[in-house]
């Protein structure tokens, strides 16, 4: 959906009633361009990053990376490990 609003006198855009009391997070992408997501705290979107199996999956992963430096990956090798 795509509209067209004017900013008030007051810096208000109104979104429509629908909207009334709902917190949303507005974030500046670059001058004159933003993002408004609605949620309370974590915005809708992302929530499902805080399902407890994907926070899980992602702390193992984190403290993995952690203890596991990047290091430069020889193609060679990737190759023959992969049978290509």
């Amino acid at each position: 959906m795509t509209t067209m609003e004017k900013v008030n006198a007051d810096g208000h855009i109104f979104l429509g009633m629908e909207y009334a009391g709902t917190e949303v997070l507005i974030e500046q992408m670059e001058e004159g361009i933003w993002m408004i997501k609605a949620g309370r705290f974590i915005p809708d979107s992302e929530k499902w990053l805080h399902h407890p199996d994907v926070s899980d999956s992602l702390d193992s992963a984190i403290a993995w990376a952690e203890e596991h430096p990047p290091r430069e990956t020889d193609m060679n090798d990737l190759e023959k490990r992969l049978d290509l």
